[in-house]
C-alpha cells in the first residue's frame, strides 16, 4: 500500500519565527497572488520509495536545524520505537515531529510504517482540501475568509482536527489491508505534533506522551503536559469499551494496570484504549481515533519533548523538562535524556528489563547550539547522566532512597502470563472519583512493547470476515 501526495505550488506568505503569525489559512502550500521565488522538495511528488532521500526529514539518532532525536533499544528484544522530525513539512515554517510505541510480534514493522505513511496521508489531505478551494486558479484562501464563518483561527483550527482525523482513519485501514503486515494482534502508539508559526496541533492515540518546558512569569522553568495518555481506565474510554462487549480489568498482581480483554477470552490484555492495529480489539472498543488539540504558543515557551512511555516510567514531567533545559548543547539533549532514563531504570527497577525509549525534543525558537561535541567540551556521558540522575540517592546502609514513582509495569514476559491471576471483578471504574483525576494525564500505569499484550488470543490466526 503505497502514498504519495504531490504540493505542487509553494507560497510566498510569511513564514517568520515562532513569535510571527501564519496567515492562517493560506497554509503555505499554494500561491497567494506572488510569483514563487523558491523550489523546495514539495515541489515534488512524495513517496514511500523516496521518503529516506527527503531534505530535512529525519528519523535515525541525530540531529536538525531545530530539533535532536535519539532512540535507544532496551533489553527486551529489538527495538519497537521510531520517531520522525520532518522540517519544511509543506513549507517553510511548518515541522512535523512524531513518537510511535510498537507492540506486540511486529509491532516494530507497524511503528515504522505510521512513522513513514502517515505523515504523508496529513499532506494528501492538506493538499486535496486546498485544491478544492483553489480549483484550477491556485488563489490563495485569505480572499475566503468573509465569506464563512467562524475566525480564521477557528477555521484553521478545525482544518487540522479535520486533517488529523481523515490521516489516521485512512493510516488504519491501510494497516488492516496491508498483505504483508499482520496487524491483528500487533500495533502501535502515536504522538505528532504539527507547529505552524505559532500555532501547535496535536494528534495521538496511545500512552506515548507529548510535554513542552514553558518558563513562567518568575522566568523559571515549568512542565506542561500536552497530551494525555489514553488509558482503559479513563471513563470515558472504559465506557466506550464495555458498551461494545469488551472487558476492562487488572490482572491481580498489578491493579494498577488496566487492560482490554475480548468478550470470550482473558487476551490480549492490551493496556491502552487506542492504537493503531490491534485489530482483534477494534470490534470491542479498542480506537484509532486521535485526541485533537491546538495551542497558541508564546516566547515563554521554550520546547517539546514527544517520548514514549520508556521514559514516561521512570522520568516525571517535571525532570524530563530540567534535563532538557540543563542539557550543556541542545544537540544532544535528546541523548542525555535517554541516557537519564536508563540509569533510572537500573537505579529504580535493578531486577526488570528497561524498556526501549524514544525522544524528540524540538526548540521553539528555531535555533540549535553551535557549540563542540561532549569531547570537546570535555564532557563524556557518564558525567551528563550523574548529573541527571533523578531523585535516587544511596544511603549509608546501601539502601535506596527516591521518590516513589509508579510505572507503566511493562515488563512482563510471556513466560510468566500463564501464572498469573486475575481480578474476580472486572473494572468497574470510580466515574466520579476518576473524573477528575483525568485532568491529571497521570500515563504511569501502561504498557510497552512486547508486553502491551499479556497473550495472543487462541484464534489469533483465524482472521474474521470482513
Amino acid at each position: 500500500m503505497g502514498c504519495c501526495v504531490s504540493t505542487s505550488s509553494r507560497s510566498t506568505c510569511s513564514s517568520g519565527s515562532r513569535g510571527e503569525a501564519v496567515s492562517p489559512l493560506c497554509f503555505e502550500i499554494g500561491f497567494c497572488g506572488t510569483q514563487r521565488t523558491k523550489r523546495t522538495f514539495s515541489d515534488h511528488v512524495i513517496t514511500l520509495q523516496n521518503l529516506p532521500s527527503v531534505p530535512k526529514r529525519i528519523f535515525t539518532n541525530g540531529k536538525s536545524r531545530t530539533s535532536c532525536i535519539f532512540t535507544q533499544q532496551g533489553r527486551k528484544g529489538i527495538n519497537q520505537d521510531a520517531m520522525i522530525v520532518w522540517e519544511d513539512f509543506m513549507s517553510e515554517d511548518v515541522t512535523f515531529c512524531g513518537v510511535f510505541d510498537g507492540h506486540g510480534p511486529q509491532g516494530h514493522l507497524v511503528a515504522c510504517k505510521v512513522r513513514d505513511a502517515l505523515p504523508l496521508k496529513l499532506l494528501s489531505s492538506m493538499h486535496s482540501y486546498q485544491s478544492r478551494q483553489n480549483g484550477s486558479g491556485g488563489a490563495c484562501l485569505k480572499g475566503d475568509l468573509k465569506k464563512s464563518d467562524g475566525s480564521p483561527e477557528d477555521r484553521l483550527n478545525c482544518l487540522w482536527k479535520e486533517t488529523f482525523m481523515k490521516s489516521y482513519k485512512a493510516m488504519d485501514k491501510e494497516l488492516r489491508s496491508h498483505p504483508n503486515l499482520d496487524c491483528f494482534c500487533s500495533g502501535s502508539t502515536a504522538v505528532t505534533i504539527v507547529k505552524q508559526g505559532n500555532n501547535l496541533f496535536m494528534g495521538y492515540i496511545g500512552d506515548s506522551r507529548a510535554v513542552m518546558g514553558s518558563k513562567d512569569s518568575n522566568g523559571s522553568m515549568v512542565a506542561i503536559q500536552l497530551t494525555v495518555d489514553l488509558k482503559p481506565d479513563l471513563p470515558r474510554e472504559a465506557e466506550r469499551i464495555k458498551k461494545c462487549k469488551g472487558r476492562v480489568f487488572a490482572l491481580q498482581d498489578e491493579p494498577e494496570v488496566p487492560r482490554v480483554w475480548l468478550p470470550f477470552d482473558d487476551a490480549p490484555g492490551l493496556a491502552m484504549a487506542r492504537a493503531f492495529g490491534d485489530f482483534c480489539l477494534k470490534e470491542y472498543g479498542v480506537i484509532s481515533i486521535p485526541e485533537f488539540s491546538h495551542r497558541l504558543l508564546t516566547e515563554r515557551d521554550q520546547f517539546i519533548v514527544l517520548a514514549s512511555d520508556g521514559v514516561w516510567d521512570v522520568l516525571s514531567n517535571e525532570e524530563v523538562v530540567e534535563i532538557v533545559s540543563l542539557a550543556p548543547t541542545r544537540s544532544y539533549a535528546a541523548r542525555i535524556l535517554v541516557d537519564s532514563a536508563a540509569r533510572e531504570w537500573k537505579l529504580k527497577y535493578p531486577t526488570s528489563k528497561m524498556d526501549d525509549c524514544a525522544v524528540v525534543c524540538l526548540f521553539l525558537d528555531g535555533k540549535m547550539d553551535t557549540e563542540s561535541d561532549y569531547e570537546e567540551q570535555g564532557l563524556s556521558s557518564a558525567t551528563v547522566q550523574s548529573n541527571h540522575s533523578g531523585n535516587a540517592i544511596e544511603t549509608d546502609d546501601g539502601q535506596k532512597s527516591e521518590l516513589y514513582l509508579p510505572r507503566n509495569f511493562t515488563v512482563r514476559s510471556s513466560e510468566e502470563s500463564d501464572s498469573y491471576g486475575r481480578l474476580a471483578a472486572e473494572f468497574e471504574g470510580n466515574v466520579d472519583a476518576v473524573s477528575t483525576e483525568d485532568q491529571n494525564w497521570s500515563g504511569l500505569e501502561g504498557v510497552t512493547r512486547v508486553n502491551s499484550l499479556v497473550q495472543l488470543p487462541r484464534f489469533s490466526e483465524e482472521r474474521p470476515n470482513p
